[in-house]
């Protein structure tokens, strides 16, 4: 008995330093799986965070370990991308994509401040015109991928990128600094909204934190 405890007990202890050498970790949500109802319903939620997104930061600890990437901050290894493995790519992709969305999603309702305002103002004329570009571009990725919106060169830009992939990676053509995402692979709304893509994407801007895209456009700026 003595010895089966020591083989158990051991056996955590390596599980959790695996853990705790671990690159990269799946951080925690800000608010509670059902939190963002109606908007994205708790078994959505629980199946994105804790499965999907959970498999893209086991995935990426293992396919950089033992190279070069191991040392390497998330945002190096997007900016370091040629000639890496379509693991790494996808699981680095998937990791900071899902890392974002959470962020700039909250249950309680925002607007944009007046000087956020002024600036989607300058670049898209209105509000109502980001929205309805931003929609569009996510309602028009075939098949499953995300819709942006990016800092670049100091302008605002809505931009598109299939699978996991994103604006940081140097090896997509549509460069710049995310700070608004929006996940349109069919894990992140199929269950409440099967194949209704469109009514997934205008509840969700009912759920988008404000605060949090002018904080990052804040911090692109920089």
């Amino acid at each position: 008995m003595k010895l089966k405890t020591l083989l158990i007990t051991g056996l955590l202890f390596v599980a959790v330093s695996d853990q705790l050498k671990a690159q990269f970790t799946l951080p925690d949500l800000p608010y509670g799986y059902d939190a963002l109802e109606p908007a994205i319903d708790k078994e959505t939620m629980a199946l994105h965070h804790g499965k999907h997104h959970a498999g893209y930061v086991s995935n990426l600890n293992a396919a950089v370990k033992g190279t070069a990437m191991e040392a390497k901050s998330l945002e190096q290894i997007l900016g370091s991308l040629k000639g890496a493995s379509l693991a790494v790519r996808n699981n680095a992709g998937g990791h900071y994509n899902h890392s974002l969305f959470w962020k700039i999603m909250s249950p309680k309702s925002t607007e944009p401040s007046a000087a956020l305002v002024k600036l989607i103002n300058k670049d898209f004329g209105s509000l109502d015109a980001l929205k309805s570009a931003f929609a569009d571009s996510a309602a028009k990725r075939f098949g499953s991928g995300w819709a942006w919106l990016i800092v670049q060169n100091g302008k605002l830009k809505i931009s598109s990128t299939p699978n996991q992939d994103n604006p940081l990676m140097d090896v997509v053509s549509e460069k710049g600094t995310p700070i608004l995402a929006l996940d349109v692979w069919e894990h992140a709304y199929y269950l409440k909204y099967q194949n209704k893509r469109a009514d997934y994407i205008s509840s969700w801007w009912k759920i988008v934190n404000w605060q949090m895209v002018e904080e990052l456009y804040n911090q692109a700026k920089k």
